[in-house]
């Protein structure tokens, strides 16, 4: 059942991605991987590292890290989004490793510096083998970074669009775009409202998703509603995903009280 299920979101995320192809603005800044990293990784320790990224879509990540300052990325994405992802990218591909695999895939000859998966292992319904394959393929003392949905601080979000996910998930895209678009109308009134009422996730809209264009605040709705699998991690799952696959000096970051950014490190021997 979870393979059936996580193929389904895999298939998922090619549609999408190959749909929404662009990562224009904030949405694919280095400002906005300074705010998922820190400040548990300081954006500048990135600088000149050989990382992986797990997930990389249409390669918004991976051109932030580029632009951040990485060396080497391999780049591992195993849905069609792969075409998009080295259109995306070409420019800087001779910096690129690209590898059309799942997550438990990821080549482990070249042992990379840092390992990131943002906002992909909570739609893997196991992700443990994805985080012990990520474990393997780092140097000793290498870090790596996940970012995750987070439960706490999201009590009235999911009490509403856990109950929508059951229908939105299994509808095509052309019923689901007329609700998202609804749902972003909604979702630009509220952002403005946070900017003058202490509203539940006030942080998150008004530094965060009001710093997204109309087309990309559309694109997170849809992202939330679309994908087969989606989980929202509490603390101490997040930080037991890291621990259990090997990884000591785990921590974790409530991002604007909304999520988890957790960091951990392959210990030496």
């Amino acid at each position: 059942m979870n393979d059936k299920l996580r193929t389904q979101t895999i298939e998922d995320f090619g549609d999408q991605w190959t749909r929404y192809q662009d990562n224009e603005g904030y949405y694919g800044s280095v400002e906005l991987l300074r705010d998922i990293l820190e400040p548990l990784t300081p954006l500048e320790s990135v600088r000149g590292q050989t990382v992986a990224e797990i997930g990389s879509g249409t390669g918004r990540i991976v051109q932030m890290l580029l632009d951040a300052g990485v060396s080497r990325i391999t780049a591992l994405e195993p849905s069609k989004a792969m075409d998009v992802l080295r259109a995306n990218t070409v420019e800087k591909s001779d910096r690129i490793r690209y590898v059309q695999a799942r997550g438990e895939q990821l080549p482990s000859d070249q042992p990379f510096d840092f390992v990131f998966s943002i906002g992909v292992l909570h739609h893997i319904p196991d992700p443990a083998p994805v985080v012990r394959a990520a474990h393997r393929a780092l140097k000793e003392e290498g870090r790596i970074v996940i970012w995750l949905y987070g439960r706490e601080g999201n009590g009235l979000y999911l009490a509403f669009v856990l109950p929508l996910r059951k229908l939105t998930a299994l509808l095509p895209h052309s019923l689901l775009t007329p609700i998202c678009h609804v749902l972003n109308a909604g979702l630009g009134a509220y952002i403005a409202l946070a900017r003058i009422v202490p509203v539940p996730l006030r942080g998150y809209m008004t530094e965060v998703i009001g710093n997204f264009s109309t087309s990309k605040r559309y694109l997170v709705i849809y992202d939330q509603l679309k994908p087969a699998y989606a989980k929202y991690y509490r603390r101490a799952e997040a930080e037991s995903l890291l621990e259990e696959a090997g990884f000591v000096d785990v921590r974790s970051h409530n991002r604007h009280g909304y999520s988890w950014t957790v960091v951990g490190v392959k210990k030496a021997t």
